[in-house]
């Protein structure tokens, strides 16, 4: 109940925000206009965030043959959740990681990538997965799947109005076209800053609670905590990038094209806190 109030209010704060632009950027034309737009990615967001988020992963789907392994501990794992199975996806990257998506438990898709299956033992890999079930579990996938297409669409918006602006397309005439692409220009370098805010309001508790959860779920803490570990360890040679707005769906925060904010505007809490929270204790 209260990520689907997450989700409504969250598509309804996209829906003002594509309102008040529109307003002020174009009047009454540029108000009937947003609001066309914004029901076009309300409806997006809601049935198709997930197939994004997996298109923008390059995950690929796989089959039984291809992947035994996997299938066998989402398949244990799903019947101890008491969910259904989700779909599996392969991300094609050495870099450890895994992300869950979707609209609710019966359009859940886990996507693991080539290099966590590389590095991880079962019980490893089985924490990864009860961990990404636990998001699916919890319902708060759709929220993330919702929030990357948002913070997307602030980023895409903030660019469109600038070069709007910047070439006059926008409201005023000529007199003023400097004073609106000084303003477009502002929310250029604003937009990103709000996306990130959007993200670190819903991702740093939910990843200690999909952690407590998939802990649950195994009934092996320690599987899921040198995981982490090793995760921790393994990506920071081999990183991976993604997009800021992909982001805050992985178990462990990517490298993104604005890396030189990670630190600060983190979308995930520190995986040294998240091993002390499963174990009582990190690894020596």
């Amino acid at each position: 109940m209260w990520n689907n109030l997450k989700t409504t209010v969250l598509l309804a704060a996209m829906t003002g925000l594509l309102l008040a632009i529109g307003q002020l950027w174009m009047g009454r034309q540029g108000l009937i206009l947003a609001l066309v737009l914004a029901a076009v990615m309300n409806f997006a967001s809601y049935f198709y965030s997930d197939k994004l988020a997996l298109s923008m992963s390059h995950a690929q789907p796989i089959s039984r043959e291809q992947g035994p392994r996997i299938y066998q501990i989402v398949e244990r794992l799903a019947a101890k959740a008491h969910i259904p199975v989700p779909k599996i996806y392969l991300i094609p990257t050495d870099s450890p990681n895994a992300f869950a998506t979707g609209r609710n438990p019966n359009h859940a898709s886990v996507a693991v990538t080539r290099g966590i299956l590389a590095i991880c033992d079962d019980e490893e890999i089985e924490g990864v997965l009860a961990h990404e079930l636990g998001h699916v579990k919890n319902r708060d996938i759709l929220t993330s799947a919702v929030v990357a297409t948002i913070a997307g669409a602030i980023s895409m918006i903030a660019q469109m109005v600038y070069f709007a602006e910047l070439f006059g397309f926008g409201g005023g005439g000529s007199d003023d076209r400097r004073g609106g692409a000084l303003s477009a220009l502002a929310m250029l370098i604003v937009a990103p800053f709000m996306a990130m805010l959007i993200q670190l309001a819903i991702s740093r508790s939910r990843e200690y609670e999909a952690d407590h959860t998939g802990a649950e779920i195994t009934g092996n803490p320690q599987g899921l905590a040198r995981a982490l570990d090793k995760i921790d360890k393994w990506a920071k040679q081999v990183p991976m990038r993604v997009s800021p707005s992909m982001a805050h769906l992985y178990i462990y925060q990517p490298l993104t094209t604005q890396q030189m904010f990670s630190s600060l505007f983190s979308t995930h809490p520190p995986i040294r806190k998240r091993i002390e929270r499963l174990i009582g204790r990190d690894f020596v």
